[in-house]
């Protein structure tokens, strides 16, 4: 639960884009788990009976916001024998009995702490199995556990054979079915929709097949409108430039992973008539692919064909990104959590990747997990910044995040809408993190 508290003498790293940073201001939390005030430490007065936390020499930052996770898997390789073609309907058959629920459930539990753990204090899932994750989002929400804010998508959206179908997917194949399968995810509670609009990497079954458009425009149409109707921003995976166009002519609000840009994509981008707001934005992913191509296939696992058409995709998202900055597109962040090579304690790797191979300075990286995901995601009002009247959602770092966001490792306090967390505990996959940190 929220408690009334006082964090004095902290550094404040703001999260916006220019790095901004304010020194010894004390921020003031109420019982409501809103920020009441932000100010410097010699004028503040902490209310009788508030918590007091010194946070000298520490860094206080806003908690991140993951705008693309999957929560029914750990991040660890699964075996090979649970990816092939074989077995794809044992597998969704398991996972769709009572015994696989139940096992859903749990992981989700875990898999949300781990976030929180993390630093993650929203995050949205785009792909879930089931609706574990609207259960989970539910048992927090009541106050039954502690975890981040979550919107959660429930089944993604597919093509017959589409990328994420049939474990994490509901099919359609025609605008009525794409509508329709809205319909069903919102009568269940999703406040999120997720579209696979071409296909993907992990799945391919020829080279190429990742970026291939799988949904027609009029299709993801229906959906976009369904979704707007009730006001929930809707998230397409796309990996080529066709896919791209489609995804946002029909009025997709986030376009996942991306690819390099031409003057049509640029301009849908900015202005995007049929999208929730009238913009949309890009929310690429360097964790889950940069790997396939920087270990080598002996140590992932993986054959020729998720080889290449990982090398391919890298590619086009790195000239995607790079192009949005030059073109002052939105940005945002999803570390793509719960597939291979991506844990979910982990999503400070995202950071450093935006910003290593992305073009972001680390200010930029930074202000695409906090400021703009909140703005992307339609909730700036409630989150994203260290301001009065938002919610106390923040991390305690021991040293600045912008001169290394491995800082995030080793995170000292987190706060969830007032509920604080100190030394939240952690389980590391050594192996992963060794081989993560070879590149």
């Amino acid at each position: 639960m929220a408690e009334a508290s006082a964090l004095t003498h902290a550094t404040i790293v703001t999260g916006d884009a220019a790095g901004t940073v304010l020194l010894d201001r004390t921020v003031e939390v109420g019982s409501d788990g809103l920020i009441s005030s932000v100010a410097p430490s010699a004028d503040a007065r902490p209310a009788p009976g508030a918590r007091v936390i010194d946070l000298s020499g520490k860094y206080l930052v806003p908690g991140l916001i993951n705008a693309h996770a999957h929560l029914f898997s750990d991040g660890k390789p699964l075996p090979p024998a649970l990816t092939k073609k074989s077995v794809e309907g044992a597998v969704t058959a398991f996972f769709h009995s009572p015994a696989g629920a139940a096992m859903l459930r749990r992981r989700t539990r875990a898999n949300v702490q781990a976030q929180l753990a993390g630093g993650v204090t929203t995050l949205r899932s785009v792909g879930d199995v089931r609706y574990e994750v609207v259960a989970v989002r539910d048992e927090i929400e009541a106050g039954r556990m502690p975890g981040p804010r979550v919107l959660a998508s429930g089944p993604l959206l597919a093509a017959s054979g589409g990328h994420g179908a049939p474990l994490i997917a509901l099919v359609s194949d025609d605008p009525w079915g794409a509508r329709r399968n809205v319909r069903l995810n919102l009568r269940k509670g999703v406040n999120a929709i997720k579209i696979s609009a071409t296909g993907g990497v992990t799945d391919a079954r020829a080279v190429g097949e990742a970026g291939r458009p799988q949904m027609t425009e009029a299709e993801m149409a229906a959906i976009c409108e369904e979704a707007h109707n009730a006001d929930i921003v809707v998230a397409a995976h796309a990996q080529s430039v066709e896919g791209a166009k489609r995804a946002l002519r029909a009025g997709v609000d986030t376009i996942e992973h991306g690819c390099e840009l031409d003057e049509e994509l640029i301009a849908l981008f900015h202005d995007n008539p049929r999208a929730l707001r009238g913009w949309s934005a890009l929310v690429p992913t360097f964790q889950p692919a940069l790997p396939l191509v920087k270990l080598g296939q002996s140590v992932t696992g993986i054959d020729d064909v998720v080889r290449a058409n990982a090398e391919i995709v890298v590619e086009r998202m790195i000239a995607g990104v790079q192009g949005a900055v030059a073109h002052g597109i939105r940005i945002g962040f999803g570390s793509d959590s719960g597939l291979t090579y991506v844990t979910h304690y982990n999503t400070w790797r995202e950071l450093d990747l935006a910003s290593r191979y992305g073009g972001l300075t680390p200010a930029q990286a930074l202000h695409a997990a906090t400021g703009a995901n909140a703005e992307i995601l339609g909730i700036a009002d409630v989150t994203g910044a260290i301001e009065p009247g938002k919610a106390a959602d923040f991390v305690v770092l021991r040293s600045n995040p912008l001169e290394g966001f491995r800082a995030f490792a080793d995170i000292e306090l987190v706060c969830a809408r007032g509920h604080v967390i100190e030394r939240p505990a952690v389980s590391r996959f050594d192996e992963i993190d060794r081989q993560l940190d070879s590149f």
